[in-house]
């Protein structure tokens, strides 16, 4: 049984003895919504990422039974605006720029209103969900309820030790705020409005134009990927020298990673050190002429950020220029085809040659890149 399969199992008992009065195909959909629309991803999870995706469903199914489920739609959404209005932060940046603005009457709960309204409109991340609980269920009613859920826990999400509903709130600002020679208010005296929003006595101002936070988190998630890619390629590349090269290879690849010199890699392993340096080159030579061209091409290239028909080889237009003037006519004309995503043998049909001729230049091709990318590093 898939891993999804016996966390859908989990949750809905989980469910039913947290809900038996709901309909068994609410039940279903909910477990569908908890588990996301690529269920594949928990067979590739290790024991600590996997603890993670259990903690993140369980928390936003707690936000799903404590607010919204079984509650009518009016009352799920004031429950929302509530929830989020309750935030002393938000509640207080907002009253502050409402007292600054011509429109005095306006409450808390009607800025958040426009802000998770632009949020719905221009937010990817929840035009996916909205997109993924339109496949989870039919029933109106039920959409709405788990779309709020996921809204609350979005909000939420820690940035910079702020809610990310913060800062949408001053991206909201950027584009509604009024000011400047061009909308001067006829008969009404001119306000100088700050760049900044106005601090609380313990609060640091928070300039309406700075993005580094939301930047920030971006370098984050990406370097999280960026930690689970590299996992994932170390994973395959040790199972692979333990079936192709020998046992030992993967405590040296072990070992290496961890920092230890050659030297303390011989004493740790109690192996003479002319045995280490030949091990170091069984695994450089399969690393880079084997597993990263023939086995797991496309895993290491999407690790690396190499790959040739999204990432040029990890070349800069300059240098993808250098290496087509290296380059043969015929290297050049399957240079192009891999670029263009055609099939190994298609290439060979179309020069004449055998696929391991193919394949043979081609390893030639990705390691004068290489070579290019390495000099580049070094000036």
């Amino acid at each position: 049984m898939a891993l999804a399969d016996t966390l859908a199992t989990e949750w809905a008992k989980r469910l039913e003895e947290d809900c038996p009065s709901q309909a068994s195909a609410t039940k279903a959909s909910v477990v569908q919504w908890l588990l996301g629309d690529n269920q594949e991803r928990f067979d590739d999870m290790d024991q600590r990422e996997l603890a993670l995706a259990r903690q993140a469903m369980d928390y936003r199914y707690r936000i799903l039974l404590q607010r919204y489920i079984g509650v009518g739609s009016q009352q799920t959404y004031q429950r929302l605006m509530k929830r989020l209005g309750s935030l002393f932060l938000i509640r207080s940046k907002v009253r502050t720029w409402v007292a600054q603005s011509r429109d005095r009457y306006r409450s808390v709960v009607d800025v958040l209103g426009e802000v998770i309204q632009e949020m719905l409109q221009s937010d990817r991340h929840l035009q996916a969900q909205m997109k993924w609980i339109r496949e989870c269920t039919p029933s109106s009613q039920l959409r709405n309820t788990l779309l709020l859920a996921s809204l609350e826990e979005y909000c939420l999400r820690p940035i910079r030790n702020q809610p990310l509903i913060v800062y949408r709130f001053v991206n909201y600002l950027n584009r509604s705020q009024r000011g400047g020679l061009t909308q001067v208010p006829a008969k009404e005296i001119v306000r100088m409005i700050s760049e900044e929003i106005a601090p609380d006595a313990e609060e640091t101002p928070m300039s309406l134009f700075d993005n580094e936070a939301l930047t920030q988190f971006q370098k984050q998630q990406d370097w999280e990927q960026a930690q689970v890619h590299r996992k994932s390629v170390q994973d395959e590349f040790e199972a692979y020298l333990g079936d192709r090269v020998e046992p030992l290879a993967v405590d040296w690849l072990k070992l290496y990673l961890q920092g230890y010199t050659q030297d303390a890699i011989a004493s740790e392993m109690g192996i003479p050190i002319k045995k280490v340096y030949r091990l170091r080159e069984k695994v450089s030579y399969h690393a880079v002429q084997v597993f990263s061209l023939k086995v797991e091409p496309d895993m290491v290239t999407e690790w690396l950020g190499t790959s040739v028909q999204e990432h040029n080889l990890g070349l800069n237009e300059h240098q993808w220029e250098t290496l087509e003037q290296k380059l043969a006519h015929e290297e050049q004309d399957l240079l192009k085809g891999m670029k263009a995503g055609e099939p190994i043998e298609t290439i060979a049909k179309s020069l004449g040659w055998r696929t391991t001729q193919v394949m043979r230049t081609w390893s030639k091709l990705y390691l004068t890149a290489q070579e290019i990318r390495n000099a580049a590093a070094v000036a």
